[in-house]
């Protein structure tokens, strides 16, 4: 269990919590963004880890206030603690349009479900105290309804699962090394090259010095996110993979 800060110029933070998990849970990141004494969590995660992040947030926070949950999709990692979130903080969370309807069978109680807000699939711009966040579109990596958020003060694009890798939430050395520990997982749950090159195409017109996903290792400087996006616009993936796995079972 660890606390890296990844960005500090006194009015501006970015934290990463990481090692979290216990026992066989997937292991994930939160990411906390801190502008002015205001506060953002992203992808909070489950039940196992609801009380640590709490605390750790609380503390990051130094008095000032939770605005907003960022839940990047639907998946229980991300959003499965959002009714202790809500009950226990004056945060409102962000979730796509299409998820709306199904976060509340993680059990949300009726005292709070006007706090959980849609996002159009065009994303939106969150106001942060005075810091103006885009919420980017990434549907289908790996969610339908699926979102980033680009941080234009820290220059981090947090990719939620785009991105993702086995191990810890480490900064990376060597990024063709690191693609070993990535390709498994994008080939199996990203949709196809299809978004994977619209997504490139889009993020291309940013100013990112890191890539931060929710699990595993983070990429920081120039030559890393570059390698990382062209990675990613000539993976072959989801779809453009699965189709000879659609045979009847024999036994």
């Amino acid at each position: 269990m660890s606390t890296q800060t990844l960005f500090d110029d006194g009015v501006h933070k970015n934290v990463l919590f990481e090692g979290f998990e216990e026992g066989t849970s997937i292991p994930s990141n939160q990411h906390v963004i801190i502008h002015a004494g205001k506060a953002m969590i992203l992808d909070p995660g489950g039940h196992k880890v609801y009380s640590k992040v709490l605390a750790e947030t609380t503390s990051q926070l130094k008095g000032g206030k939770l605005e907003y949950l960022f839940l990047s999709h639907q998946d229980p990692d991300i959003v499965a603690a959002v009714n202790g979130w809500l009950m226990t903080t004056d945060a409102v969370a962000y979730a796509s349009k299409l998820w709306v309807r199904f976060i509340p069978h993680f059990g949300l109680d009726r005292l709070v479900i006007d706090r959980l807000k849609p996002i159009g699939d065009e994303g939106m711009i969150l106001d942060l105290g005075g810091c103006k966040l885009p919420i980017l579109p990434a549907h289908f990596l790996h969610s339908c309804g699926n979102f980033q958020i680009y941080d234009p003060i820290s220059k981090i694009l947090y990719t939620g699962d785009l991105g993702a890798s086995v191990g810890g939430g480490h900064e990376v050395a060597d990024f063709e090394q690191h693609v070993g520990e990535m390709e498994g997982f994008h080939q199996r749950y990203m949709a196809g090259n299809a978004v994977m090159r619209a997504w490139a195409n889009m993020v291309r017109g940013l100013d990112v010095e890191v890539i931060a996903p929710q699990h595993g290792g983070f990429m920081r400087g120039k030559d890393k996110v570059e390698k990382f996006i062209n990675w990613c616009e000539n993976l072959q993936c989801g779809v453009d993979l699965i189709a000879d796995k659609f045979r009847v079972p024999t036994e």
